[in-house]
């Protein structure tokens, strides 16, 4: 048994993103010894890459908007899979926490009038997305850092969970390691709060930066808890295609927020080829009608350039697929033409700098080109609306490794709110949690060795797998087949690949030795990939329908009878399965709310 160090608390927080900050200022703030784990350095996160704003319904450019237009809204985008009372919570309390971020200093854009400006984005009926520029993301990571160190909060970072211990069905702790010198790291804990983030680098093309293996998802399904939503994973409309070094990286929606059209290859604005009949009542169905909307919103219909990111994703495919994309496989998004270079380096920087640099297009005088991305998934750990406590005692999640918010789709800008408002319920309520528990549970050294025996292993293969050929092969599996279309013999297919690859990966070999060292560090990567992978493609393969995020070539029509339950996977005896559970039912007052004219 190797050594190990050991370090006790009452909450501990895996991951540093907003969910994971905001979950772990709660608890300390509830009076519980509270650690955060973060896998790269503190400010990192991946967070800094949500770039166009946080939504919420503070009314401050438009008073018309409130909290349940902010809530249809989220519904209505996710597909109506969405957990109602987390979509409800989520649009009640997005304001406070907004504000609350500005008390601790974060610097908003404003409104003439001194209040906190907000931005029209893809599917929110009212501009309501607080900004800062294009760096929103970078500022709320700014500010939920600084008072972190200000609050004396214990911080390892560097530092990757590789499982969740349990000790009598509930929480006891995590085994860790420090990726700097691979000694590992043991943390005695009444209740650990997953807030790890996606799956990105199960694909190809994605925006997600190395972090995004779906660390959180295999913990908490690895330690017995349900996943939710697996099936609904988020290809954002607009990534960077050219050069094929840059490929994935995010574009942000502000840009069409602010103006910004796509075009094919002949010119054309196609989005006024596919509004869906659920968004045409209120969405412009002429050019002239979408420019007046930019100033009069009252009496004109939005652009379809601002539909909700599924619809835009879908699209874009389409017009590729039929040949009218741009040179490189994407087509063109044009602010170029209809701001003028002082509008668009003030509202974009971030966009201008990362073109010009990246790429060597001014988008102050030519369009840029784009297509869809990897970028979120909806699915995660399955909670409680309120305490988003898992269905393990002692386990929590937040964010983007929580499920149910979202339903099938998320609207751009409910990710940073979702992280504010769930980040802290999540660290209030693991923190009421371990101070009800009479004494710490123990941990079973048995669970302990087993793990550091099993991470160990791969340099005891000599001449075993490439970490990095197994990941390679992972990628392109899953961007072919388990991409924004799918089919019932591709995802079948999917699925035997991935299991040759399971089998690859347990005779993964390495070199060298534990200090720092990539390849090590990826092939225990592999196994959380892998799951999530796996999880991804059951969960689409049973859903036999085309809904939000989901597309399926072989059902290309929305089922009314899968619009009523939610795939929910589980692992039992080392095998996952895939079952329908009905969805929570809406109160009326709250259905009323869909009856209602936009």
């Amino acid at each position: 048994m190797p050594e190990y160090e050991t370090h006790e608390f009452d909450v501990v927080v895996i991951g540093a993103g907003g969910a994971g900050l905001r979950a772990a200022l709660e608890a300390r703030d509830q009076g519980a010894r509270t650690a955060l784990i973060c896998k790269s350095l503190l400010g990192k996160a991946h967070t800094v890459m949500a770039e166009g704003g946080i939504a919420a319904a503070m009314g401050n450019v438009y008073p018309d908007d409130n909290w349940r237009v902010h809530f249809r809204d989220t519904m209505r985008g996710g597909k109506m899979l969405n957990s109602w009372r987390m979509a409800q919570l989520h649009a009640q309390e997005a304001p406070d926490r907004v504000y609350e971020l500005e008390e601790w200093g974060a610097l908003f854009y404003r409104t003439p009038d001194g209040r906190i400006l907000q931005r029209d984005f893809g599917g929110h009926r009212f501009a309501r997305l607080a900004h800062v520029g294009d760096r929103t993301g970078l500022e709320m990571i700014r500010t939920l850092q600084h008072r972190v160190v200000s609050q004396g909060i214990d911080v390892f970072m560097e530092c990757t969970v590789m499982r969740l211990l349990i000790e009598d069905g509930r929480i006891a702790g995590a085994l860790a390691y420090w990726r700097e010198s691979g000694r590992l790291v043991l943390f005695r804990a009444r209740a650990v709060v997953l807030a790890t983030g996606g799956i990105g680098k199960a694909w190809k093309v994605t925006s997600n930066s190395w972090e995004y293996t779906g660390d959180g998802q295999s913990l908490a399904l690895w330690a017995g808890a349900d996943l939710v939503d697996m099936e609904f994973v988020q290809f954002h409309p607009t990534g960077m295609v050219w050069p094929p070094s840059v490929r994935g990286i995010l574009v942000t929606e502000g840009v069409r927020g602010d103006g910004g059209v796509l075009r094919n290859s002949e010119g054309k604005r196609f989005m006024f080829d596919y509004i869906p009949e659920m968004f045409r009542g209120e969405t412009a169905e002429t050019e002239d009608e979408a420019d007046r909307w930019y100033d009069d919103r009252k009496n004109n219909k939005r652009t379809p350039d601002l539909l909700p990111r599924d619809e835009v994703a879908r699209a874009i495919n389409a017009e590729v697929k039929e040949g009218r994309g741009s040179p490189h496989g994407g087509v063109f998004l044009d602010i170029a033409s209809r701001r003028d270079a002082a509008y668009i380096q003030r509202r974009l920087p971030s966009m201008y700098h990362q073109f010009k640099q990246l790429a060597d297009v001014d988008i102050t005088k030519e369009p840029m080109e784009v297509g869809p991305t990897c970028h979120y998934v909806m699915g995660g750990v399955r909670v409680d609306p309120d305490t988003q406590a898992a269905t393990v005692p002692g386990l929590f999640a937040a964010g983007e490794a929580a499920g149910g918010m979202h339903g099938a789709n998320r609207l751009g800008g409910n990710s940073l709110s979702d992280l504010l408002v769930f980040g802290l319920r999540a660290g209030r309520y693991a923190a009421e949690y371990a101070k009800e528990l009479r004494e710490a549970p123990g941990v079973d050294d048995r669970q302990v060795e087993a793990t550091a025996s099993e991470a160990l292993a791969p340099f005891e293969r000599d001449g075993g797998e490439n970490p990095y050929t197994i990941q390679q092969d992972l990628q392109d599996c899953m961007q072919d087949l388990v991409g924004i279309i799918r089919t019932e013999e591709e995802l079948k297919s999917a699925l035997e690949r991935i299991a040759t690859l399971k089998e690859r990966a347990a005779r993964v070999g390495v070199e060298g030795h534990r200090q720092y060292n990539p390849g090590w560090h990826l092939a225990l990567d592999l196994q959380s990939l892998l799951t999530v992978a796996e999880c991804v493609t059951l969960a689409a393969l049973e859903r036999r329908e085309s809904r939000g995020a989901h597309t399926r070539d072989d059902y290309p029509k929305p089922d009314p009878e899968f619009g009523k339950v939610k795939m929910v996977v589980r692992q039992r005896d080392g095998e996952l399965t895939v079952d329908r559970e009905p969805l929570a039912e809406m109160p009326d007052d709250l259905k009323q709310l869909f009856e209602e004219q936009p």
